[in-house]
């Protein structure tokens, strides 16, 4: 048995155990048919991001449950991987060609992905190296990135498949678009921040009927340059009689239709809408109802493209002279202040505009059915449920997806373009030669997939897909994914009609979801705000395990929650808690003359009490391990060990562990060993390194705690008659050093200690646990009885279940002394209040002070007369 260091430091042994255990090779999984496979995939982090509190708790979950399971002998797979994350990198590569005066353009596509590639092998570890510092066991033999050889044929047969199967088309939809970035975003690329803004209310004149007005409004005036109708519900009275009318759209020389379609919202406003079908996601479909005329009016860069005054300008220049315009005609009726969410690029931060463009898209109707359904009859499961119906209210209303970005850096979509007869040709391998006219000349699309594209195929991409290989027949269906609430819809969604339509299965059956790791005002972390904590910093500064139990003490799924510097404290003070208890013990199985193993029948009530208390812990902590409350396991864990077994039981042993003479002394060495160990692996998937460093040094046998046995519940081990007697004794002592805190008496003055009952049962309990009782509650004796026969009459009381506590008065306060200091208190008491009482009766003081002045004043007389009171009592009760 090796000696703990006298401190703990985690910087001392957390990066040296993290190496054992890769030298080791104890994070890696391989087929084993004899063993029952348990499959987490690592939600890839982009290769230009680095480690944040996001980051952190995801991880640490993950690593929990992997933890967990490895232990309880599964053949456990932690599948790790990063994303090349197309827009975020190739912003980070342009802007470093930039600093160096490169441009991407210059370069060409070849150059500047050598540049991507070049960025990839520098800095695409970074993050990976971080979730190392945090204890992260995966299997990083198994490493995968988004674009590496496996995943990237992957990709290409997906998207060979669902285009044969009709389900990718090329076709004009309306997009997000970045006009900076210039290309297509994903919904979750869109972060929608509320501005401020107006409502332009526009008269729009009815044909043929001077004078006569339709009345709309708008937050983007600009978008009436690309009209195409002006829609009413169609049971709103107020406008039945235009319907079918035509309308002069303000500033052209066009003219639109007054439709009717139920999308309206007759409450709202003044119940008729603008259609602009190019630049309006519900335009689009109401355009697409009514067969409406779809008129782009911007540019890729956001000018005006319409011929006239506007031509050329930026969108928000031609707003300001479109309104003007407007109000010179008289058709500006009003402007009305408005707030709202506008959705922006999460990148660059630029306003982005929806847009009608040709782009590759995937047909979704059909593949969210199977999705839809393995929620309904319950074979993928949310955690918790809640999010389930986040789940399907994207599902029901998913639209097509679209798919091309108009980017280098990513998965280029394999499609051909004969040059002779523009037949489109969509195959994994460049053709030779095009199959409709026998042209040579072939031009592969220039855009790039999606990175959610990819990303959907992580669970089996990653374990060999589309080959049939062994890892994909082992480890996969998954079992757990882990995530956050805000990428439900964009990643979650899209893995689960993926795995099912490409492998038939789902990729994993649960779902567990948790919240956000927001700032001590639970503002979200951010740039823009400087709050962000860098868990980087948290480890250096507390260690990892400190981290690490800080994020997940009070942690509940789905919830967010916030971060404190003084709970990492905490947390770091619980595993110093931990460090310097394991010491003890060490020290005194060093010391002891024999050791072995223990019958249980030699163990005393309390050894039984302890063993009983870590039995019931292990089962209650492995339920709640099954149900993913990981919070709560953390949390019984920590009181178990803190309280039960470091502020009772190590007290309670202690005077045996002193006795040589003691018979129970190998008993209660056994136990603390015993209990020590079982407590350390159930504390194992929550805080890795102290209790790898302690299980190590503590016992020979196994070289590491990560694949020994986790704990399970014995019955021999169930001691419920010793538990309720231990209980007892705890109360009593309780109550005792209650008592003696309220007298302010210092522990090391002993009393002695009368248990009075007329239960002889209760009484026999105290008789077996005299020496642990006298230590705890300060006894200089022990004195069971059955009556309060030779007690004294000043004694003070404590009352228990079934018995009194009595202590001699003379015992607890030394009389004398006591008096001398109460007069003492006396005369300084009696000295304020003359002082208050001759202020109060000061007119001018009175007159002249302020009321607040006056009032502390009179609270402070009453506060001393209160407690002048107490101390005459209490000489009264002594003299």
């Amino acid at each position: 048995m090796k000696e703990l260091e006298k401190t703990y430091n985690p910087a001392d042994i957390e990066d040296r155990l993290y190496q054992k255990w890769l030298d080791g090779k104890y994070f890696h999984a391989e087929v084993n048919r004899s063993k029952k496979p348990f499959t987490i995939v690592m939600p890839p982090p982009n290769i230009t991001g680095q480690l944040h509190m996001g980051h952190a708790l995801d991880n640490t979950m993950q690593d929990i449950l992997i933890r967990y399971k490895r232990m309880q002998g599964y053949e456990a797979l932690w599948q790790p991987g990063t994303d090349h994350a197309a827009i975020a990198t190739e912003v980070k590569v342009i802007d470093k060609l930039k600093k160096e005066g490169v441009d991407k353009a210059d370069l060409g596509r070849d150059g500047f992905l050598k540049e991507c590639w070049k960025w990839r092998d520098e800095y695409g570890t970074r993050i990976v190296n971080q979730l190392h510092k945090l204890g992260s066991s995966a299997d990083w033999d198994r490493e995968r990135f988004t674009m590496d050889h496996g995943c990237s044929d992957a990709v290409l047969e997906v998207f060979v498949k669902l285009y044969e199967k009709g389900y990718i088309y090329k076709g004009s939809r309306i997009i997000n678009w970045c006009p900076v970035c210039q290309t297509s975003i994903s919904d979750a690329e869109v972060e929608h921040v509320e501005q401020s803004g107006f409502f332009w209310h526009i008269n729009y004149p009815v044909v043929g009927e001077p004078g006569r007005f339709v009345e709309i409004a708008t937050t983007r005036p600009e978008t009436m340059l690309g009209d195409t109708a002006v829609a009413v519900n169609p049971e709103d009275e107020r406008y039945q009689d235009i319907v079918g009318k035509m309308l002069k759209l303000p500033l052209t020389d066009r003219e639109i239709p007054v439709i009717a379609d139920p999308y309206v919202d007759k409450e709202f406003g003044t119940g008729c809408v603008k259609i602009t079908p190019a630049h309006d996601p519900n335009d689009f479909e109401v355009g697409k109802r009514h067969n409406l005329e779809e008129i782009i009016i911007l540019n890729d860069d956001a000018t005006v493209n319409v011929p006239g005054p506007y031509f050329g300008m930026d969108r928000y220049e031609a707003r300001k002279a479109i309104v003007a315009d407007l109000e010179a005609q008289g058709l500006l009726v009003k402007v009305v202040p408005h707030s709202h969410n506008v959705g922006t690029h999460d990148r660059c931060k630029t306003t982005v505009e929806p847009m009608v463009k040709q782009q590759w898209f995937v047909k979704m109707e059909e593949m969210a059915k199977p999705a839809i359904e393995a929620l309904k009859n319950g074979s993928l499961t949310f955690v918790p449920e809640s999010f389930g119906k986040t789940y399907l209210h994207w599902l029901e209303g998913i639209r097509d997806w679209c798919i091309s970005r108009q980017l280098w850096w990513g998965h280029r979509i394999p499609a051909y373009y004969c040059q002779e007869c523009g037949e489109i040709v969509v195959s994994k391998e460049a053709p030779h030669a095009c199959p409709k006219c026998g042209c040579t000349s072939l031009k592969q699309d220039e855009d790039t997939l999606d990175t959610w594209f990819s990303s959907a195929l992580w669970p089996f991409s990653t374990l060999g897909w589309p080959e049939k290989t062994e890892d994909l027949d082992y480890f996969y269906p998954t079992d757990v994914l882990v995530t956050g609430y805000d990428i439900i819809f964009f990643w979650v969604i899209r893995m689960v009609f993926s795995g099912l339509e490409q492998t038939g299965k789902l990729p994993f059956h649960t779902v567990l979801i948790h919240g956000l790791v927001r700032d001590s005002e639970g503002r979200k972390m951010s740039k823009s705000l400087g709050n962000g904590i860098d868990p980087l910093e948290v480890i250096d500064k507390y260690g990892a395990d400190a981290l690490r139990m800080t994020l997940i003490t009070g942690n509940a799924p789905g919830n967010d929650m916030r971060f404190y510097w003084e709970r990492v404290e905490n947390s770091r003070n619980f595993a110093n808690k931990v460090w310097n208890a394991s010491r003890f013990i060490m020290m005194n199985i060093e010391k002891a003359a024999q050791s072995g193993e223990v019958a249980l029948d030699r163990l005393t009530m309390a050894d039984k009490w302890i063993v009983s208390k870590v039995n019931t812990l292990t089962r209650e902590v492995t339920e709640n391990l099954d149900k993913y409350e990981l919070g709560i396991a953390l949390q019984k864990v920590y009181d178990f060990i803190w309280e039960e077994f470091c502020d009772w039981y190590i007290e309670m042993v202690k005077p045996r562990l002193y006795n040589e003479e003691d018979d129970t002394k190998v008993a209660a060495i056994w136990t603390l060993k015993h209990v020590l160990i079982q407590a350390l692996k159930l504390l194992h998937p929550f805080m890795p390194f102290i209790s790898e460093e302690i299980f190590c040094n503590l016992q020979e046998e196994e070289e590491t705690i990560m694949v020994s046995q986790w704990p399970v519940y014995r019955d021999d081990w169930n001691f419920a008659k010793e538990e309720q007697s231990t209980e007892t004794i705890k109360e009593a002592v309780r109550a005792i050093r209650g008592v003696r805190s309220s007298m302010n008496v210092p522990p090391s003055k002993k009393a002695t200690v009368y248990v009075v009952s007329e239960d002889a049962g209760l009484l026999q309990i105290f008789e077996h646990s005299k020496r642990f009782f006298a230590a705890l509650g300060y006894a200089g004796e022990v004195i069971l009885q059955e009556n309060k026969e030779g007690i004294a009459d000043d004694a003070v009381s404590a009352v228990i279940h079934k018995a009194v506590i009595y202590m001699p008065f003379a015992d607890l306060v030394d009389i004398e002394k006591e008096i001398e200091r109460l007069r003492g208190e006396e005369k300084r008491l009696a000295g304020e209040l003359a002082r208050s009482r001759g202020m109060l009766g000061n007119e001018k003081f009175v007159n002249r002070a302020p009321e607040a002045k006056i009032a502390e004043e009179r609270a402070k007389l009453e506060k001393y007369e209160q407690m002048m009171e107490q101390v005459k009592i209490r000489l009264a009760q002594l003299q």
